[in-house]
């Protein structure tokens, strides 16, 4: 059970990765440095200094850049492998004691897939907002989620589940509304 609990930990963190990439991370390593959380062996790296000082100014250059609508939407698009990349990270940091096949396939496949699939739907959900002038509003929504969710997940982990079910019903309803959009009118 212990085991399930930091997969799901794991893919809820990734998830947030979709609003903010660099704020999950450097919540996961606050949280580490000040030992509420104990990440997998070989991970305790993500709350020395140099990471905590890295993942900090790359969250604000990516909050700040987010607040400029083309470029906030441009820098979405671009940063899409980087918050697949973070999301393989967040994962594979909270599974241990398991088969290495097993648990990079779940972080790769798992929290590499939920990341990009949260952070192309949000792209998507940024690029029409900036076009119906929602940006700034988006973004603040994106600022607070990916701080207030992760920080809840590690109060609470059984609110990963809730975020993780959460974010498949909203990605799923998008979709559809995609699909329904782009089908030809009879």
């Amino acid at each position: 059970m212990e085991t399930l609990m930091a997969i799901l930990i794991g893919l809820a963190l990734s998830a947030t990765v979709g609003f903010r990439i660099f704020t999950p991370l450097l919540i996961t390593g606050i949280f580490e440095r000040v030992d509420w959380i104990t990440l997998s062996e070989g991970f305790s790296w993500v709350g020395s200094t140099p990471a905590l000082i890295a993942f900090g100014a790359a969250m604000i250059f990516e909050i700040l850049v987010n607040y400029i609508p083309a470029v906030g939407s441009f820098m979405k698009l671009i940063s899409t492998p980087v918050a697949a990349l973070a999301g393989i990270l967040l994962t594979a940091s909270f599974i241990g004691d398991m088969n290495p096949f097993l648990e990079w396939a779940i972080a790769i496949i798992g929290g590499g897939g939920v990341a990009t699939a949260s952070h192309s739907t949000l792209t998507a959900v940024k690029g029409v907002s900036d076009t119906a002038l929602m940006g700034p509003a988006v973004s603040v929504a994106e600022d607070l989620t990916a701080t207030v969710a992760p920080i809840l997940i590690f109060i609470v982990p059984l609110l990963a589940i809730v975020f993780l079910l959460g974010m498949a019903a909203i990605i799923f309803r998008l979709y559809k509304r995609f699909l329904y959009q782009r089908s030809p009118s009879p």
